[in-house]
C-alpha cells in the first residue's frame, strides 16, 4: 500500500472523474469500464501513464507507483482470466 495519501480537495477532484467509483484518503476504486478501457489501450501499445492522462487523471496526484501497480494487476488479471476478471465483485458502496 502506498504511503501517499490524498487531500480532501484531491478526493473531491478524483470523485468528479467518471472513471472513479469511489476515492478516499488512501485509495481509489476505478470503474470496471476504466479497467477494460485501460487493458484495451494497453494492448494498443499505450503506456499506463498515457492512458491515465487521457482519462483525465493527474499522475502527480495518483503517483507513478500506484499507476504501475494498477497496470500490472489489471494486465495480469486480464491475461490470466480474461475481460470478466476485471469486474469488481464487491457489493455496491458509496
Amino acid at each position: 500500500m502506498s504511503k501517499l495519501t490524498f487531500t480532501t480537495e484531491q478526493i473531491k477532484i478524483l470523485k468528479t472523474n467518471p472513471y472513479v467509483k469511489n476515492a478516499s484518503e488512501k485509495s481509489i476504486t476505478y470503474t470496471d469500464e476504466f479497467k477494460r478501457h485501460f487493458v484495451s489501450e494497453s494492448l494498443n501499445m499505450k503506456t499506463a501513464k498515457q492512458i491515465f492522462i487521457e482519462a483525465r487523471f493527474d499522475p502527480e496526484v495518483i503517483g507513478n507507483s500506484r499507476i504501475k501497480s494498477f497496470a500490472a494487476k489489471w494486465r495480469k488479471k486480464y491475461r490470466d482470466n480474461g475481460i470478466f476478471a476485471l469486474e469488481d465483485t464487491r457489493k455496491n458502496f458509496s
